[in-house]
């Protein structure tokens, strides 16, 4: 029978609450500890979430020697030092996205994961999706030929966190860009089959969080005072096989609906996330393929189970620290072109 992998998390907020209820569906998996200085946060953890330890420090934690695997889901300022500390007491560690507040950060945290010789995974799940892994293998086969350009969006209408520091850029690092283009960054990224990166540019524009919230929205007011991040940030990246991409990304645009899609364009065919379909030309016609069933699975399940089998069956990691470092230093040549306004090299 397979070992039981115990598993401290640091932060006790609404991620890390999903994080354990998923982690409810993995055998095997068990939550022994979470660590917070939030009182509230503790205890609405320990409402959904069966766990035996509560601490305020995080370092009480990771002395603890039955926890094998840490989870670090604190805001992302805070990514860094808890990570890098839990590999050197020899914990393996998942944590959240984005990786961390900056590409020196990330770099320090695949350091310490080789050093220590644990496992880093970055909690990217889109990757995970049917349709992600679906267009991936198709790229990787040579379906689409050479891929020339990627448009990726995670747009919302009106979503401004109305809870959290997710309007305080430093605690964060930036706004939506960081917060959920990263998402669609790292899943675009891993279907063009992760070329390397050599230049950025970018656009950061805030014009409605930062005054008080005068339209209704589901997601309800936010404290427009400490709001600091962008609205909409756009970004274009260069890659050293000649494709490009171009990433938008907004907690509040002038937009119909809320996005979250990519668009590929090959020298093949192309495709589109959602609605998933593949683009191409045949027997002198133009196809618009669909496929019948493009398979099942929820993938922010099988981020927590991936990671508890890493740590238990030593299985290769498929979003490792070293991921997370390049979609880091993309997201940085975003944000410093738009501060510089001009491109960047990343490098």
């Amino acid at each position: 029978m397979s070992r039981t992998v115990k598993i401290g998390f640091i932060g006790a907020g609404g991620i890390a609450r999903w994080q354990g209820e998923q982690l409810k569906k993995v055998p095997g998996a068990e939550v022994v500890a979470v660590a917070d200085v939030n009182d509230a946060a503790i205890e609405q953890f320990k409402k959904q979430i069966p766990v035996k330890t509560t601490l305020k420090d995080w370092k009480q934690l990771l002395a603890m020697k039955e926890i094998e695997a840490v989870s670090v889901c604190t805001p992302n300022k805070l990514h860094c030092e808890p990570t890098i500390a839990a590999l050197k007491a020899g914990k393996h560690v998942l944590v959240e996205k984005p990786m961390a507040m900056n590409a020196d950060e990330a770099k320090a945290m695949v350091a310490a994961g080789k050093k220590a010789k644990r496992l880093l995974q970055i909690g990217f799940q889109w990757r995970f999706t049917p349709a992600a892994q679906l267009l991936h293998k198709r790229v990787a086969a040579g379906d689409f030929g050479k891929i020339l350009y990627v448009r990726a969006q995670a747009l919302r209408r009106r979503g401004i966190p109305s809870w959290g520091v997710f309007g305080r850029k430093e605690l964060q690092g930036g706004g939506p860009m960081i917060d959920i283009g990263v998402h669609i960054l790292e899943m675009a990224h891993f279907v063009m089959g992760a070329p390397k990166a050599t230049a950025a540019r970018g656009s950061c524009y805030t014009y409605i969080g930062d005054r008080k919230p005068d339209v209704a929205c589901s997601w309800g007011a936010w404290d427009h005072k400490t709001y600091t991040v962008e609205d909409l940030a756009v970004g274009f990246i260069k890659f050293a096989d000649g494709a490009s991409l171009v990433i938008e990304s907004s907690f509040a645009a002038h937009i119909d609906k809320d996005v979250f899609t990519i668009q590929i364009m090959g020298t093949k065919a192309g495709a589109t996330y959602d609605p998933l379909q593949v683009f191409t030309d045949d027997g002198g016609y133009m196809w618009n393929q669909t496929p019948a069933f493009a398979g099942s699975g929820d993938c922010f399940e099988y981020k927590m189970r991936h990671f508890v089998e890493c740590v238990r069956d030593g299985k290769k990691c498929k979003a490792p620290g070293e991921d997370g470092l390049v979609v880091q230093q993309m997201l940085d040549g975003i944000y410093r072109s738009a501060e510089l306004n001009r491109e960047v090299t990343i490098r």
